[in-house]
């Protein structure tokens, strides 16, 4: 059985189209297939959104790793190897920054799970170029394309979604990236778990921040709190950096692979988690942020989460802090709390 997911395998097929390349990686990779890469190339830097991915290159010398929304390194890059991500919205995003950075002639491969909609490629590279399919295996298919034409410059700024979510009586400007959870509406669950909230005081943490919508109403709600924002995803980190600026608001915003950059003394640690890892639904950094929950708190720190009603979180609550209360509930989402 390979080590690699299956778009990774589907290159691996092609190794021939990355000799004598620089190859930049970006996309939805999260397995060590840049690695084997390059002993085949001329070099390999991988560029990443995700925390978790960026540290597990950790150590890895043969490869360059960044992390970042935004790709601002000086680079020899000649061809992009893209995994498709899962929201289409970040394609067209990591195409138009990625190519005004590199500029014409620039090659690509595009690897990705059919089921991901990779398919759109076709279309969505007609500005830039031709692409074309050359491979497809494991429901995955490979695309090899140039670009023809020279690409408009790119500006951060006109790629954030910018929405305003009414909260009782607050009114509230929300920036989001593409990909970034609650991208243009204000979510259901974390309505839930506001209204559930009691006044906050000292060091809280919001937990998987999105695109900044629960910390920047507990700031305006609870002036006094010290607030910190993580999340694993560096377009959920500069979009909530940019809701806080645009509504005047100040708090800690960085980056996390669960506690790994997290503080350990907390009075609240409150959450909307996200359950979904590329495609497929991942529960387990979840279960790894409310087990180890009450090593960050303080004493008499609390833990308010959001969930929806079928996930069983209510035991590894239990187990982590001896006990755990529904204190609201609807058909969808439960709300859980727990007191260290």
């Amino acid at each position: 059985m390979s080590a690699y997911i299956a778009p990774s395998q589907i290159a691996e097929r092609q190794l021939a189209y990355f000799e004598g390349k620089h190859v930049l990686v970006a996309g939805e990779a999260e397995d060590l297939f840049p690695v084997e890469l390059a002993k085949h190339c001329e070099s390999v830097s991988v560029f990443t959104s995700n925390y978790s991915y960026y540290r597990q290159l950790e150590g890895c010398s043969t490869i360059q790793r960044f992390y970042g929304a935004e790709f601002t390194e000086e680079t020899k890059a000649d061809l992009v190897m893209l995994y498709w991500p899962k929201a289409k919205a970040e394609a067209e995003y990591l195409l138009a920054m990625l190519f005004a950075k590199l500029g014409k002639e620039i090659e690509i491969v595009v690897v990705g799970e059919n089921r991901s909609g990779v398919k759109s490629i076709e279309k969505m590279f007609a500005p830039y170029g031709k692409v074309v399919k050359y491979d497809s295996a494991r429901r995955c298919s490979f695309y090899w394309g140039q670009c023809f034409e020279q690409p408009q410059s790119f500006n951060l700024q006109d790629w954030f979604k910018t929405y305003t979510v009414n909260i009782g009586e607050q009114s509230l400007t929300v920036k989001s990236l593409p990909g970034v959870f609650s991208h243009g509406e204000f979510d259901v669950g974390s309505q839930l778990l506001l209204d559930t909230l009691p006044k906050l005081k000292g060091k809280v943490l919001d937990f998987g921040c999105g695109a900044g919508v629960l910390g920047a109403v507990m700031a305006s709600r609870n002036p006094d709190i010290e607030l910190e924002m993580c999340d694993i995803s560096a377009f959920a980190v500069a979009s909530s950096q940019a809701t806080l600026e645009a509504n005047g608001l100040t708090g800690k915003v960085f980056a996390s692979d669960v506690y790994s950059d997290t503080a350990q003394d907390y009075q609240f640690i409150i959450s909307n988690p996200p359950f979904h890892s590329g495609l497929d639904t991942s529960y387990s950094a979840t279960e790894t942020l409310l087990a180890q929950a009450p090593k960050h708190l303080k004493h008499a720190g609390e833990l308010f989460i959001v969930a929806n009603s079928f996930l069983k979180y209510i035991p590894i609550i239990e187990q982590s802090f001896g006990k755990c209360a529904t204190l609201n509930k609807t058909t969808k989402f439960a709300i859980y709390h727990a007191n260290k």
